[in-house]
């Protein structure tokens, strides 16, 4: 008998299978992943704002690379913002974690039928006082979602790149199949992460074509890749509109969720880390494992965040449905011109009224008409379409 089985080896059950096994060390944890790796093929990046002084001190282990600040290009203006960035990798991620999860991790598993007490894994079942679904997104008839989808080549370059920071978007790109932008990572002084990232209403992705464009923003920036070392891809959801409760009442069982099953992503940028930090804090601090404990704390926590990114949902509809898809650019471009701080607690997921009237205040870049359409649409919060 487990005390706790999580299905699902990616960031939201890696954290909590780990953040339980610091705290609680005589748990009976089993964490269950269908591939050969945890974590996937992915890089997570965060914001000193985003997290706890504590959170940032257990989730160190797993840092990859750091730096100060970071930059945002756009064809106005551009602008380095002195906000320090993390960024986690998933081979760190794998490594860290069975090191220090062991005999507690099962991978290459196949999973059957599971409820709130266990689950058939590679034909067997195994019996536990709790069980965690964390197998990714998953949709529904009252949530409404587009997209953020992105390809990345991690590359070593023939000589130095130059760049110091970050440039988590380089809006200076073509825009094509909604708003467009670049982001790069520079890990040492010859291997960069180069990601060609779009916010769609379409979830398909042409990697064929983000390849081609990769190799033409290297070359762009006078880049000749020498080897590339890993690809990435990514299809991330980015909340619209929805209603939480019945999304969770919708479920057949009580079974606990956790990361984008559970809707614990950030509104806008689609990044969950921020959220699965919080919410392996939130299930190391119950004192019974119990499925329904765990599984009314989850829903609870769920619901909670769903509610206080609601202005961002309504920012999102404006960003998709208020202008021409190649002028999308310019809701960010402004936006990129407020205050530090305000930036900072918009990635946090914290913004205040305060903040929430000065992102609303002055000439919208995008028609007036248009954009409070789009912010006080009748779907706002309902929906019957799946995303």
């Amino acid at each position: 008998m487990h005390d706790l089985i999580l299905i699902g080896g990616g960031l939201a059950n890696g954290l909590i299978a780990w953040r339980l096994k610091m705290m609680r060390p005589a748990l009976r944890i089993l964490l269950v992943e269908r591939e050969s790796t945890l974590g996937g093929n992915h890089t997570w990046s965060f914001y000193q704002e985003d997290l706890t002084p504590a959170q940032h001190a257990w989730l160190a282990p797993l840092v990859v690379r750091h730096w100060p600040a970071y930059e945002v290009r756009f064809p106005s203006h551009r602008r380095m913002l002195r906000t320090a960035c993390y960024s986690i990798d998933s081979a760190r991620f794998h490594a860290v974690l069975m090191k220090d999860l062991a005999d507690c991790v099962m991978l290459g598993a196949e999973v059957g039928e599971m409820d709130a007490g266990g689950a058939v894994i590679n034909g067997w079942r195994h019996e536990a006082r709790a069980v965690i679904d964390g197998r990714g997104h998953e949709s529904s008839a009252h949530m409404r979602h587009a997209w953020q989808k992105f390809l990345g080549w991690e590359v070593e370059l023939e000589e130095a790149h130059g760049q110091a920071m970050p440039i988590i978007m380089d809006a200076t790109v073509a825009q094509r199949d909604g708003y467009r932008f670049v982001y790069t990572l520079p890990f040492d002084e010859r291997r960069i992460l180069i990601e060609d990232t779009y916010y769609s209403t379409s979830p398909a992705l042409d990697a064929a074509a983000l390849r081609l464009n990769i190799e033409a923003y290297a070359a762009s920036r006078g880049w000749r890749i020498a080897r590339m070392l890993r690809e990435e891809t990514g299809v991330l959801p980015i909340a619209l509109s929805g209603d939480i409760e019945r999304y969770w009442d919708d479920k057949p069982d009580v079974l606990p969720r956790s990361g984008l099953r559970a809707g614990l992503f950030h509104a806008t940028t689609g990044y969950s880390l921020l959220f699965a930090a919080r919410l392996a804090d939130e299930i190391a601090a119950l004192d019974d494992l119990h499925a329904d404990k765990v599984y009314q704390r989850i829903r609870h926590f769920s619901a909670h965040q769903w509610r206080g990114q609601r202005f961002l949902r309504a920012l999102n509809r404006m960003l998709f449905f208020a202008g021409e898809p190649a002028q999308r650019y310019r809701v960010l471009q402004r936006f990129y011109t407020l205050p530090q701080q305000l930036i900072e607690r918009f990635y946090a997921a914290r913004l205040t009224r305060l903040d929430q009237l000065r992102i609303l205040s002055g000439k919208p870049p995008v028609p007036v008409a248009a954009a409070l359409r789009a912010i006080c649409d009748l779907r706002k919060e309902t929906s019957s379409k799946p995303s």
